[in-house]
């Protein structure tokens, strides 16, 4: 795997001349795109030089301890340094997702349980907006459904990094957070106490970054127009300023109506749609690649049951990891930080065993 860092090194030092360009700024997709590489890079290289460094100190001091003791001593520290950073190095190498550096659009929808699960639907969200908040992201509602209760039968969010490195994006989180999130608590509505169970769905798809990044024909969209409905099905608007895009080639289907303005809810549903479009076309890309390139852990089945949040027991469980804790108070205000991190973990793990299965 290692063989690989030469040909890094060399395209890192072609970007960085590319970059010196003032014509490539000009391009405003481009220039985010290679900026976004380099950085990627940045990190690889650096840790290639500290893995270098490390394995010439060991060299150095094996050489001096021939002639001085006092040299021997450093000997099993540095052993350890390199160690440290051919690890980093090594983990650094395994492919990365190409969209990781990306902004995300959310949907979280309610499932089973009726009023149950559109509850649960906004107590998600908060959890999500309060981790976002506590990495420095911006939260944007984008359009929403209110239940009667107060919860959301569907709301659709945008979710933006605010990091200077843009090769850490929000994509490279969230996207483990696909699928059904399944509850147990005894629900609002429950009058003799008794433990419900109800599912909520999230879907997570990476941000397109430009419109010109993904084509969309005119030719290829119908537009329907209709007026905007609250809780109940009540209209809440007395002009026809919600809207429905329909992408025929694909027939992914995008309704918007949080906006009073018919422009503002078109613009919002071409935002979704893009990072829907994306998204499908990246999941094709991913059924041809090889198995050291798919996330073992982030699968395509948006139906598959990744987590349970049991709240008589105050816990978590990711049933893809095995993470299990019991703090299931502190993750619905925002903690989820080493419940993701068991995902990533656990997809770095796989992959470099994916990767060794083909080196072997």
């Amino acid at each position: 795997m290692f063989d690989s860092v030469t040909a890094l090194i060399a395209e890192h030092e072609a970007l960085q001349e590319q970059l010196a360009d003032p014509a490539v700024h000009a391009d405003a997709a481009r220039s985010k795109k290679l900026n976004r590489r380099y950085a990627e890079l940045s990190r690889i290289v650096h840790a290639h030089e500290l893995w270098v460094q490390a394995q010439d100190d060991l060299v150095a001091a094996r050489e001096l301890a021939k002639e001085d003791e006092a040299f021997a001593e450093e000997v099993p520290s540095l052993e350890e340094r390199v160690a440290t950073t051919q690890e980093k190095l090594r983990r650094l190498l395994i492919p990365r997702d190409p969209d990781d550096g990306r902004d995300v659009i959310m949907e979280i929808k309610g499932g089973e349980g009726g009023e149950e699960s559109a509850l649960f639907a906004a107590d998600l969200l908060r959890m999500y907006s309060y981790y976002a908040e506590s990495r420095g992201w911006k939260v944007e509602v984008l359009d929403s459904t209110q239940s009667d209760m107060g919860g959301f039968k569907n709301v659709q969010v945008a979710i933006k990094s605010n990091a200077t490195d843009p090769s850490q994006g929000v994509w490279a989180s969230m996207k483990y957070e696909g699928g059904v999130h399944r509850v147990q608590r005894v629900p609002a509505t429950e009058s003799q106490g008794r433990i419900h169970t109800s599912t909520t769905g999230v879907l997570v798809f990476p941000e397109v970054d430009e419109p010109e990044e993904v084509e969309i024909s005119q030719n290829d969209l119908k537009i329907d127009v209709f007026r905007s409905s609250g809780p109940g099905g009540q209209s809440v608007n007395t002009t026809d300023s919600a809207v429905r895009i329909t992408h025929l080639p694909t027939g992914i289907v995008v309704s918007m109506q949080n906006e009073k303005s018919q422009i503002q809810n078109r613009e919002a549903a071409m935002r979704v749609l893009r990072a829907r479009i994306l998204a499908k076309q990246q999941e094709e890309i991913d059924a041809a690649a090889s198995d050291a390139r798919k996330s073992q852990i982030r699968g395509m089945d948006r139906s598959e049951r990744i987590r349970t949040y049991n709240f008589p027991e105050n816990r978590i469980a990711d049933h893809r990891t095995g993470y299990k804790a019991y703090n299931l108070d502190a993750v619905m205000n925002g903690a989820i930080g080493p419940v993701i991190e068991s995902c990533i973990q656990a997809d770095e793990e796989a992959r470099l065993a994916s990767l060794g299965e083909t080196a072997s």
